[in-house]
């Protein structure tokens, strides 16, 4: 079959050549509509469930939200765990799916039986969001105008901007915070209420009910059925002020009074029980006695801003742009800034300005990326030329390498890839790989052609030299690919986010194949066709071929001491890596932007957060290098998605020039923590979600109570590590409660439930949607807001007077008691225990090495049995990740050694060639060593390309040294030739793959850091190896050969 696609190459040279140029226009189109990413997006089976009542308790939500949507999704179909986080105002339930769920459907379905959960009033319908990097916003804007006019800024937003914004392809949300929100504030009058005789709730509940729109179904109209509704909505706020209320909603609510006097606070004025009877007016007609709405109620109409955000210490308006799962990121922030621009001109009082952008250093780091694909390409092709010492045969061989990317870039755009730094990286470190095949075709050829005793002339000596390689580079292409099948098995983040480097790999090596028998003689046939020059090469050649023959005759007959000193040196490294080398997650890499968020300490005000905000946004504006600071406090953050609490999140965007930025996370977080704010301050990764430098302690048992005194002394014993700090836990941040404790029998005496004292106590909780009106076309929310107090006490609590419903008052303390306690901030339930999460932050650069000191500590703790720790954080992602990948390297090293038995017919040799793999690991550890760097994820992934890359080499050599044995030459002889014979495309190919990697090894640009770290792994293994294939593997045949001849003898003499 090689021959025949041969023969079909050689005589269709101009076909060939058509479809070259076919590939070229191919590859540049698809390189043009590539997606363009900075990482793959990496989407858990993960989908969380938010919800909101405001008002409620950590232990309220979970009664009414949290445990009724876990017990009613927990025995769903594909769901793994069920984690439950109740705090104030907000549940946040997490569900975790198995891998392989298809989450459209699973989303799908959630929502369903979600939606059968009934839910007390004042419960916000739940909102699912899925766990993915795209929930986070690609581009963010602050947008003011000259006059600070926040209701003309929102104003304009909604109506030109933001309907603009929608018709983007691929933009998800476009979201505002702190901007105006239309609505009506309805304030009671409490004396005008007392007139009455009814009581805020009473018109609230009547307002609810009056105004609801009522769908009746279908009533048939003679032949036609015809759907009814029942609307009692407001068209117009005038229509609103002048209802007309029934006065026999009197008795629905209650009402409570309290007076400043000396030992006595009031919240209402004395009992007036004749107030019903003066206050309604009976019609002439006798119809029923009625009130209007605006009687007893302040009502107006105003924007009011539910969030606040400040841009260099002014107001204004945030804006910020998500983006689907499947869109591109720098295309899409790109379409976004025409959208602004156009906005920006239309609008000469308005300015925008960029807060955050994350396509700005995706779109540095691919530059990065290429510069250093193009300069590994130069050098590669250098290497080739100072070997081949001919510009036709070097043009020849790195033909391969545009081909083959091209190629490849079209196949992942086939396969809806994105372009990333992994794609890129691994279309880098495949620039010497690609070469190989065309190389070993073309130094065959070369070789060949060379040769003076050669009887084969013009095609057939093509065909015949292609053909006597085919089956090492055929062999070498498929080992090098095929080690990355395990990866398909690896789950969770690293498998997913691995998978389209492995594809880049797979389609950059098949297609060099396919261009070394098929491009490669085609061009060898044209250019080659009046034959070489080969003095000069035979003597250059000569000398390295015959210096390595002696290296090798002398190991030859020196076999144990060169496999000493190669066990020493392997043990040397394994020593020095155990001593020296840390381990680490993914490095996150170095965008220019920090984004930071303060979670508050329960109860705090929103002023006081402001204030935080204000005094580091003032510190950050005072340092070097920080374009703008934007804070926002109320809205959706990173640490409360639900925007039920008063987070801030903080985005400070610098220079891009700015020095060691790595470093300024922590030093800022150093200072800022010198301000001793009551809440927390975290460094958030919006950049690519890949660092991970935090340790989590999962703490499980039957209760609260239960897992206390274990957390505590976690706490304590993670305090204790050095390069740990900010330990914290959900049970250490805690807040004051008042528990009110009814006397049921005193309140019984005098007519008063537990649930008529909380009505009469509901003065300070948060403002109340009760329905909506339409103005301009628009429904707006009318919603009821109070005075509230703010400077309560537990003596002014007591001495509140409720009114009973015989006459008179009594004092809150003569039917109940006040307790003041503490209640965490955060319930959590996973799977239906209670647990809490120890958490702090690793300092070190050895994530790894400091996580398995604290888990050793921790395991050495006294517990009671009905208490699990279990590990998460930095720690679960390391030790997930490392056993998983050994995993996938052993699987690797078996489907190798399988094909390398199908391809050589037998066990032995295979076996033989498998012995280049462990002295990889010599200049592994050097290298990183050197480098500084860790063992990770993408080290891990080098040391298995390693695996394809290393075997290839020792193919080439130990496939030669079979076929000189087959044509009659003893052991000794066959090593020596194949050794001076096949010594050139071995150094060619991996100095060339040394030389495509220097530029990403040296690469200062912290946004490649992914790729440095595989690029010192790959190098440093590949020259180890490199060396020790050429010297050990053939000292290892001869031994197990030789022994193997030894025995066969013997069993034949038997």
């Amino acid at each position: 079959m090689i021959k025949k696609l041969l023969q079909f190459s050689l005589g269709n040279k101009f076909a060939i050549f058509l479809m070259v140029l076919l590939v070229i226009l191919g590859g540049v189109y698809a390189s043009a509509k590539l997606k363009l990413e900075l990482l793959p997006d990496v989407e858990n089976p993960m989908i969380s469930v938010q919800t909101t009542m405001p008002g409620a308790t950590p232990q309220t939500t979970q009664d009414e939200i949290s445990s009724k949507i876990d017990s009613q999704v927990r025995s769903m179909a594909y769901v793994k765990s069920v984690k439950t986080e109740s705090i104030q105002n907000a549940s946040i339930v997490t569900v975790e799916y198995n891998n392989d769920t298809d989450m459209d459907k699973a989303e799908e379905q959630l929502k369903k039986e979600i939606d059968k959960i009934k839910f007390k009033d004042g419960v916000s319908d739940p909102e699912l969001t899925r766990n993915s990097m795209d929930a986070f916003p690609i581009v963010a804007y602050s947008l003011t105008d000259k006059d600070n006019d926040l209701k003309s800024v929102t104003k304009k937003l909604n109506q030109q901007l933001i309907p603009k914004l929608q018709t983007i392809d691929g933009v998800q949300n476009a979201q505002l915070n702190g901007q105006t929100n239309r609505e009506v504030t309805l304030k009671f009058k409490q004396k005008e209420l007392d007139e009455k005789g009814v009581t805020a709730d009473d018109v609230e509940n009547y307002l609810k009910t009056a105004t609801r729109e009522t769908p009746l179904g279908l009533f048939q109209f003679g032949d036609t059925d015809k759907s009814i509704v029942v609307d009692g909505q407001f068209t117009s706020v005038n229509a609103l002020k002048n209802l007309k209320i029934p006065a026999t909603i009197a008795g629905q609510g209650q009402s409570s009074d309290s007076s400043d006097d000396g030992e006595s606070d009031s919240l209402m004025p004395s009992d007036q029980s004749s107030a019903s009877a003066g206050s309604s007016k009976q019609s002439s007609s006798g119809s029923m006695p009625t009130f209007k709405l605006k009687d007893v109620a302040n009502i107006t109409v105003g924007d009011e801003r539910t969030s606040i955000s400040k841009t260099n210490g002014k107001d204004a308006v945030n804006l910020q742009i998500t983006k689907a799962q499947d869109a591109n990121t720098v295309q899409v922030a790109k379409d976004v800034q025409k959208k602004v621009d156009e906005f920006e001109k239309n609008n000469s009082e308005m300015k925008a300005i960029k807060t955050m952008d994350t396509a700005k250093p995706i779109e540095d780091s691919l530059y990065t990326m290429i510069e250093k694909a193009a300069l590994g390409t130069i050098v590669a092709i250098v290497v080739i030329l100072l070997f081949l010492r001919n510009i036709r045969t070097t043009a020849i061989s790195v033909i391969s390498i545009p081909m083959s990317i091209l190629i490849a870039l079209v196949a992942l755009k086939l396969s809806n890839v994105s372009l990333n730094i992994l794609t890129l990286g691994a279309l880098t470190v495949a620039i010497g790989r690609v070469i190989d095949d065309s190389i070993v075709v073309v130094e065959n050829i070369y070789r060949r052609l060379s040769d003076k005793n050669e009887q084969l002339k013009g095609d057939s000596l093509i065909i015949s030299a292609t053909t006597e390689v085919f089956k090492p580079i055929l062999s070498s292409t498929l080992v090098t690919i095929i080690v990355f099948l395990p990866l398909a098995f690896v789950s969770g983040s690293v498998g997913e986010m691995f998978r389209p480097f492995a594809l880049a790999i797979t389609f950059s090596l098949l297609a060099s194949l396919l261009v070394s028998i098929t491009v490669v003689p085609a061009l060898g046939s044209t250019l080659f066709r009046k034959g070489i020059q080969t003095k000069p090469q035979k003597q250059k050649h000569g000398v390295v071929s015959e210096g390595y023959q002696k290296v090798l005759n002398w190991s030859l007959n020196h076999k144990w001491i060169v496999i000493i000193i190669s066990i020493v040196l392997l043990a040397g490294s394994i020593g020095l890596g155990a001593a020296k080398l840390g381990t680490s997650y993914i490095s996150s890499g170095d965008n220019k932007f920090m984004a930071l968020t303060y979670t508050p300490k329960p109860g705090e005000t929103e002023k006081s957060v402001l204030e935080h905000g204000e005094q580091v946004q003032k510190y950050l504006k005072s340092k070097d290098k920080v374009n703008t600071v934007q804070y926002s406090v109320g809205g959706p953050t990173p640490s409360d998605p639900t925007g039920s609490t008063n987070s801030m999140a903080l985005m400070v965007d610098y220079d891009k020039d700015t020095p060691n930025f790595e470093e300024e996370p922590d030093k800022v977080l150093k200072h800022v923590d010198s301000f001793k704010h009551p809440g927390q301050w975290k460094n958030q990764d919006l950049g690519t979600g890949a660092g991970n430098d935090s340790i989590e302690v999962t703490v499980k048992g039957p209760s609260t109570d239960a897992i206390k005194g274990t957390v505590h002394k976690i706490e304590s014993t993670m305090k204790d590590v050095k390069g740990i700090n900010n330990v914290k836990s959900d049970l250490s941040q805690t807040y004051d409660q008042y528990e009110v404790k009814v006397d049921q029998n005193k309140a019984a005496d005098n007519g008063i439930s537990a649930s008529q004292l909380a009505m009469n106590l509901n003065e300070n909780l948060p403002e109340k949607t009760v329905t909506t009106v339409k103005e301009n076309g628009k429904k707006i929310d009318v919603k009821v807001k109070q005075n509230k107090q703010t400077d309560w006490s537990q003596s002014k609590l007591e001495n509140i007077k409720l009114k009973k419903p015989t006459g008179g008052s009594i004092k809150l303390s003569e039917i109940a008691s006040l307790k003041k306690s503490t209640t965490p901030s955060k319930l959590t339930q996973e799977d239906g225990d209670y647990s809490t999460t120890v958490s702090g932050k690793i300092t070190t650069s050895d994530v790894g090495g400091t996580s398995q000191k604290v888990m050793s500590k921790i395991n050495k703790i006294d517990k009671p049995h009905s208490v699990k720790v279990n590990f998460g954080g930095a720690t679960d992602d390391i030790n997930s990740a490392i056993s998983q990948l050994a995993i996938a390297m052993l699987a690797a090293i078996i489907i190798v050694y399988l094909i390398l038995v199908i391809t050589f017919k037998g066990g032995l040799a295979p076996f033989t060639i498998l012995f280049s793999l462990p002295f990889t690991i010599i200049g592994v550890v050097l290298s990183l060593v050197i480098t500084g760097e860790t063992i990770s994820v993408p080290s891990l992934i080098g040391m298995l390309m390693l695996i394809g890359i290393v075997v290839t080499n020792a193919i080439v050599l130990i496939d030669r040294v079979i076929n000189n044995e087959k044509s009659g030459m003893d052991m000794k002889t066959a090593l020596i030739e194949a050794g001076g014979t096949r010594i050139r495309p071995i150094l060619m190919t991996a100095i060339a793959t040394i030389g495509a990697l220097v530029p990403l090894l040296f690469g200062e640009d912290s946004s490649i850091l992914i790729s440095k770290e595989m690029a010192a792994t790959v190098i440093g293994g590949l020259i180890s190896s490199t060396i020790l294939t050429l010297v050990v593997v053939p000292v290892i045949y001869e031994i197990l050969f030789t022994i193997k001849d030894k025995i066969y003898r013997k069993l034949n003499r038997k």
